[in-house]
């Protein structure tokens, strides 16, 4: 496991216990709009962070490298970065790379260096590998045996950028009022059992997937055991890296819809199985047996995206707040109702999620009442 104590944590914490902001708008037309709102947004929830991590996810954001993958590095000293560019070099084209811009903000201090790549493939991986396989190898790689290295983003058209610091002063250290995406989340951390440290800010991804997390998962143990087996490895010192790696073993590798992987995740207890009809206790049992080592114990809520959806999910009690709200074609997902009428005051509609009901947005196709019935219902959408 890497050092990581020669990162910035300026209040020196070892316990918080308390908070987290989470926040995620999504345009399901698809049209790039700026993150002014998003900052906003998840700066009104300033109370709910200490300044130990503030992060956020971009789609649609590099639309002129949109087929390269997008790595985004932190490093920890110059010769992390030289190792790392050498490898970066063997094993994929390098088509583009540059540090990513920052500015100077009086409350992020010590910060390491950060950079960007854009990676083609081309000949370099195995015909019989995927090319999401190869890449998830690689991340892993880097984050396992390169010193002072850490793939932070590595998404196609999309970008992580968090760091020590409340989400409002990462926004303005990276400038993120240049950027446009149609997808936005947002975290603001209070870390509990865990380093406040720049990698383990969140969102935390893999490939386009990220998750933003409030909550705890005393589960992280038998979770992090179990996605060893099928390479995922965790490096980043924070329970909520399992569940990237999670979500994408469950729905890019094994195919499974989020109405489906929510009954994983966050499954009815067995006294409620045995009140559901016959067929779907059969359902739920199986999902039980086959994946009850990727069961998140613990309170929790989450926002999960990646391309042309984002996802709201709690534990199946609700023991963490999630709120959603609608307004034509936006979706919003947030920790507080204030913070979504904050930046759009005339919703068409707001309400709180049941525990472990999935609220999905997707591209092309606004939410709808009957879609929020059928995720509560547990019936997969299968449209």
């Amino acid at each position: 496991m890497k050092e990581i104590n020669r990162t910035n944590n300026p209040y020196n914490d070892d316990k918080m216990i308390n908070a987290c902001s989470l926040f995620g708008v999504m345009d399901t037309s698809g049209r790039r709009f700026p993150g002014e709102g998003v900052i906003r947004a998840i700066a009104n929830m300033h109370v709910r962070g200490n300044g130990l991590g503030g992060g956020f996810a971009i789609y649609g954001l590099y639309p002129k490298y949109a087929d390269l993958y997008a790595f985004h590095i932190m490093y920890l000293s110059r010769e992390g970065q030289r190792k790392t560019e050498a490898f970066l070099k063997d094993k994929f084209d390098l088509v583009y790379d540059e540090e990513i811009p920052t500015r100077p903000t009086p409350r992020i201090v010590k910060p390491p260096l950060i950079w960007r790549y854009f990676l083609e493939i081309g000949q370099h991986k195995p015909a019989e590998q995927s090319a999401d396989d190869y890449v998830v190898d690689r991340v892993m790689e880097v984050n396992t045996k390169l010193e002072d290295a850490f793939v932070f983003s590595s998404g196609k058209d999309m970008g992580v950028f968090k760091g020590v610091g409340y989400p409002e002063d990462v926004a303005d250290y990276f400038c993120l009022e240049h950027y446009e995406g149609y997808l936005w989340t947002a975290h603001g951390r209070f870390p509990t059992n865990t380093p406040g440290w720049w990698g383990g800010a969140h969102p935390f991804c893999i490939l386009d997937w990220t998750v933003v997390h409030n909550g705890e998962i005393s589960s992280y143990g038998i979770n992090q055991r179990y996605l060893e087996q099928f390479g995922y490895y965790c490096t980043m010192q924070t329970d909520t890296e399992v569940v990237a790696y999670a979500i994408d073993l469950l729905m890019r590798k094994h195919g499974l819809p989020i109405e489906i992987v929510a009954r994983i995740l966050a499954p009815p207890f067995w006294t409620d199985i045995e009140r559901r009809p016959l067929e779907e206790q059969k359902l739920l049992r199986t999902l039980r047996q086959v994946y009850s080592s990727l069961l998140l114990n613990g309170p929790f809520t989450v926002i999960i995206a990646h391309h042309g959806e984002m996802i709201g999910l709690t534990d199946r009690i609700r023991l963490r707040p999630l709120t959603a709200g609608i307004k034509g074609d936006m979706l919003y997902l947030s920790s507080e109702e204030s913070a979504i009428r904050l930046i759009c005051p005339d919703l068409d509609r707001a309400w709180i999620p049941m525990g472990g009901e999935p609220i999905v947005g997707r591209l092309g196709r606004p939410l709808q009442p009957k879609e929020m019935v059928a995720a509560r219902e547990g019936i997969p959408d299968v449209n």
